[in-house]
């Protein structure tokens, strides 16, 4: 079917809206028609070859929609469902079988092969490959197909167009509080970064009765909108020292958890050492490949921890409809860092999202 698509030609380069030409639907596959895409960092890796990857290419992995239509072997989703797109995983492997897809064996394959599993392709310009299917989704477009696993069904009574950042971003940040660390009523955290997956675990660690929420990050227009959000403590690392302010919050003693979302490698060693004895710290930011870091090991031995966190540990099918629910009760209302644009205007959306001025970019497509 003919749809319209952002496509990436070259690297670091803009998106252009074309006509293409998008494959049916298989046994196993959803048609969805999008009613909105987040857009989130990740996007931009391919682009700049930070990940390599082929041109030219449909990005997007934070589609929400409606099911259009579906395979023979589909029994889960039926037309007119309202969606929110997520991760790919094989569902085969060990960790897919012990409970945890987002640590899938073949997650790259899976989110940034632009192909099906198999290798074949789902969209085309005449006889010209576009690669889609990134994260099973290429949502950057007007349609989408994606396949059951990967595909959640939501209520039909909260807003369609707000709810897809929760395929990725929202449920990474909220994800890492609830599913990775664990945190507790009582308990102290400090978040380094406030974009939307710092700030979305912001959300989460009110949610959890978390005491102390410290937010570090040097844009104070962000550092405003953690405190309206909750933060009961912010830092400028520009202007302070983050871990003795965060020792002085703490009487001394640091946090029981941190989170680093910026893949900023002196934000994660600061947040390695704002950890108290005994302490967590999850990492989600993504510094390029072969970045390294140290560590002060004796640090470690004082049973402190560090962990990689992946999508916030989800189990998306079970994981978002509770995110969806506790913003319907008002409690997680990550509708305040999102910013709408229209699909045509996706390239100011990028560069707003790059350039700190919008914190959760969310494209609406318009079908009238």
């Amino acid at each position: 079917m003919k749809i319209t698509a952002a496509v990436m030609r070259e690297k670091g380069g803009r998106f252009s809206l074309e006509e293409v030409d998008l494959a049916d639907p298989r046994d196993d596959e959803v048609l969805i028609r999008m009613v909105s895409c987040g857009i989130c960092h990740t996007d931009t890796l391919p682009r700049d070859q930070v990940v390599p990857a082929p041109f030219p290419a449909i990005y997007g992995h934070e589609g929400a929609g409606v099911v259009e239509k579906v395979g023979r072997q589909v029994s889960r989703l039926q037309p007119g469902d309202h969606v929110v797109m997520s991760c790919n995983s094989c569902g085969h492997c060990d960790t897919c079988q012990t409970g945890h897809p987002m640590y899938c064996r073949h997650f790259f394959q899976a989110n940034f092969g632009f192909a099906r599993m198999d290798g074949s392709h789902t969209i085309y310009k005449c006889e010209e490959v576009i690669h889609g299917s990134f994260f099973n989704q290429s949502s950057f477009a007007t349609y989408a197909l994606g396949t059951e696993r990967s595909v959640v069904k939501i209520p039909s009574d909260v807003p369609l167009d707000l709810m897809g950042p929760l395929g990725c971003g929202v449920q990474t940040g909220a994800g890492a509080v609830i599913n990775s660390l664990r945190v507790q009523a009582g308990d102290s955290i400090a978040i380094y970064g406030a974009g939307s997956v710092g700030l979305s675990a912001l959300l989460a660690a009110v949610v959890t009765g978390c005491a102390v929420r410290i937010c570090v990050d040097p844009n104070e227009e962000r550092l405003e909108v953690a405190r309206t959000l909750g933060a009961t403590h912010v830092v400028n690392p520009a202007k302070t020292a983050p871990v003795e302010a965060i020792r002085e919050i703490t009487g001394g003693l640091g946090t029981r958890f941190s989170l680093e979302t910026s893949g900023n490698l002196t934000a994660l060693r600061q947040a390695v050492d704002s950890i108290q004895i005994m302490g967590e710290c999850g990492m989600i930011g993504a510094p390029a490949f072969g970045s390294e870091i140290g560590f002060d090991t004796w640090g470690l031995l004082l049973g402190r921890k560090i962990r990689g966190i992946c999508e916030g540990d989800a189990v998306p099918k079970l994981f978002i409809p509770k995110l969806v629910e506790l913003h319907r009760q008002g409690r997680f209302p990550f509708d305040k860092i999102v910013r709408f644009y229209d699909f045509k205007d996706i390239n100011q959306a990028v560069e707003d999202s790059e350039r700190g001025r919008a914190i959760k970019a969310v494209l609406r497509f318009d079908f009238h």
